[in-house]
């Protein structure tokens, strides 16, 4: 089950309520990039690992213990709202 809808109207990040299993983190976070391959990599070289993939995203662990989720870009404003990691 799960609740989908946006913080604060058209524009703003979008929020998704789910259950989680027991053994994971309670919070879990989606990076929306218009280059998954890219951007995993990027992670990695900040010390993330890759878990698995699933359709066209990557499931990451941070050094933390953190699962998370580098997924496509879907978004009509993502180009207009993106911030560019160096």
């Amino acid at each position: 089950m799960s609740l989908r809808g946006r913080v604060g109207g058209a524009g703003s990040p979008y929020a998704l309520l789910q259950r989680v299993v027991p053994e994971e983190r309670a919070v879990h976070l989606d990076i929306e990039t218009d280059d998954v391959e890219r951007e995993v990599a990027r992670l990695e070289g900040l010390g993330a690992r890759r878990l698995r993939r699933v359709r066209d995203w990557w499931v990451l662990e941070a050094p933390t213990g953190q699962r998370f989720c580098v997924v496509p870009a879907r978004g009509a404003e993502f180009a207009r709202r993106a911030h560019a990691w160096e």
